[in-house]
């Protein structure tokens, strides 16, 4: 397996698709006073730019049996949790969930197609890029050869109130108490965390690392041949800033040249200009060691390879069967929405998980599909949202 991601071109020019993708951050409780104004509610997108009923799309028995397996994972989470949408309510998915456990074999197809309203959100018009879990060399001692740090999440990371009144990751000033930025990509290399016991690991390529933060996990291939597997912690709560883009708007690489592989040998032909542009995104994921199945996405349940998409829950139910009708047709089909992801923002905007080995790098480095989507809620759900003041 390679050891970078060979990026979706839009990924590559935009924005990352994956770096702060899995489980929101477990911190600290912030120090900030009692009196300090809760956030201000989410507010439902999905409903703001309109939702319609529409009707089922062809579905073929692989896919529709792909995400029956991913969709009864997430029921559990799924009953639970608040739809930041706005298009469902607590209990609409309890009957569905406990019909899907009991569905048999070769009715995974009908199941999705006779027991769900279909929906659009706002035009319909959906975009989708691919992830997958990349592979690196690394070891869990450092030792010559392995001298890039795989930094835990720290301690001192926590939400606090900043001076302008909102709420974000940040630390405490240990005189003043005041809310500063988190330490960027740039000082967390210069050594800001160093000699704390927050490594992980250490990985033999600065680069390689680097672009495991944008996957936001990935497989570590020790020097005894044996594998560690490391997800998203957390995240320095600084801005990402895409490296690709950067090279492109300089003139440094062609118009639709900034192709992973491209970036990669740039770095390589030019390693002291590599390693500053790399430190131009301040943004800084932080790992912890996975022992489980797989991936864990934003509902903190393994991902599955062509079952699993991450999306924006502002629009979509995470948990909820997303159909894709794409000009792609490795990616057409449903998927289950339990992810999450930096630049996955938007009504129709998804990225699709395509597991790890070299075909899984090859299908996601090229994904940058357009179509349609729809997502799959109980019935009446569109009647329901729309009727609600």
């Amino acid at each position: 397996m390679s050891l970078f991601r060979a990026f979706a071109l839009a990924s590559l020019l935009f924005v990352a698709a994956c770096a702060q993708r899995t489980p929101a951050p477990v911190l600290a409780p912030p120090p900030v006073p009692a009196s300090t104004p809760p956030p201000a509610p989410i507010p439902n997108n999905a409903l703001l730019v309109g939702v319609s009923a529409g009707e089922p799309q062809p579905l073929d028995e692989a896919s529709a049996a792909r995400a029956l397996v991913a969709f009864r994972t997430s029921c559990p989470v799924l009953i639970k949790r608040v739809d930041l949408s706005g298009l469902t309510l607590a209990g609409q998915w309890d009957s569905l969930c406990a019909e899907a456990a009991t569905v048999p074999g070769g009715s995974a197809a009908t199941f999705f197609r006779d027991r769900f309203e279909w929906a659009r959100v706002g035009d319909g018009k959906a975009f989708a890029t691919g992830y997958y879990e990349p592979e690196i060399a690394a070891s869990r001692t450092r030792q010559p050869g392995y001298d890039t740090p795989i930094y835990a999440l720290p301690a001192d990371l926590v939400r606090c109130a900043r001076p302008d009144g909102t709420q974000g990751r940040g630390r405490i000033d240990p005189l003043t108490q005041a809310c500063l930025p988190y330490f960027t990509r740039a000082e967390i290399d210069d050594g800001a965390l160093a000699n704390r016991g927050l490594e992980l690991a250490w990985a033999a390529n600065p680069v390689a690392l680097f672009f495991v933060e944008v996957q936001g996990s990935g497989r570590l291939r020790l020097p005894d041949g044996s594998v560690m597997r490391i997800g998203y912690a957390g995240q320095n709560g600084q801005a990402y800033t895409a490296i690709g883009r950067l090279l492109r708007e300089r003139g440094t690489l062609p118009p639709g040249g900034a192709t992973m592989q491209s970036i990669v040998a740039w770095i390589a032909a030019h390693p002291d200009e590599g390693k500053a542009l790399m430190r131009e995104n301040a943004s800084y994921v932080f790992f912890r060691e996975l022992t489980g199945p797989g991936p864990l996405g934003a509902l903190n349940v393994p991902v599955t390879a062509n079952a699993s998409v991450a999306a924006d829950p502002a629009f979509v139910p995470l948990g909820a069967p997303v159909y894709l009708a794409l000009d792609r047709p490795e990616a057409r089909g449903l998927w289950i929405a339990q992810d999450t992801g930096g630049a996955i923002k938007g009504s129709n905007r998804v990225d699709t998980f395509w597991g790890a080995g070299a075909d899984a790098e090859r299908i996601a480095g090229g994904m940058a599909a357009s179509g349609s989507a729809w997502v799959l809620v109980p019935r009446e759900t569109v009647a329901n949202a729309r009727a609600r003041p």
